[in-house]
């Protein structure tokens, strides 16, 4: 009797192990966040790009990103207020910053939705981008980031979103 009770509660054991491992939401993979590859700091010089943001009040920070990173994010790893409210699925415009002339020309052109949404932004200019849309490579080491004075979100005024 022991011995069946021992092999019944191993069964019961598997039996659990087994709906686990079937059930759709189990995963062995390490779950990504959100600009999870932004927090991470450059390994080597050769891979990072160095970014000024110029805030509203002329404030300038300078930060050290690497390749491959999104600016948006970035900004967020550095506390730039630079809002972000869709997560970079270029759904909004509170992300509008505006990017040095001299660097403007080595960006990809911006996408039909992206320009489709500038045009609803407040403070619009010629070198007007959405940061969610720059990915950083080594021709934009020494990019100078501008952030406008205001952006459009559907929060009350004064309200200061926190990146997820």
């Amino acid at each position: 009797m022991k011995s069946c009770r021992i092999l019944s509660g191993n069964l019961n054991r598997l039996s659990y192990v087994w709906k686990l491992i079937n059930c759709k939401y189990f995963h062995t993979s390490t779950q990504k966040l959100h600009g999870e590859y932004e927090m991470k700091d450059p390994i080597s010089p050769e891979e990072t790009v160095h970014v000024t943001f110029v805030d509203k009040l002329n404030n300038r920070l300078t930060v050290k990103g690497k390749i491959g990173d999104r600016l948006l994010y970035l900004a967020h790893k550095f506390n730039v207020e630079m809002e972000g409210a869709c997560e970079a699925s270029c759904a909004c415009t509170t992300c509008h910053c505006y990017v040095d002339h001299n660097f403007l020309s080595r960006l990809p052109e911006p996408s039909e939705t992206e320009e489709d949404l500038l045009d609803m932004a407040p403070f619009l200019k010629e070198n007007s981008r959405l940061g969610c849309q720059i990915i950083l490579n080594k021709e934009l080491d020494g990019i100078e980031i501008s952030l406008p004075l205001a952006t459009r979100n559907f929060y009350v005024d004064g309200h200061k979103p926190k990146p997820h």
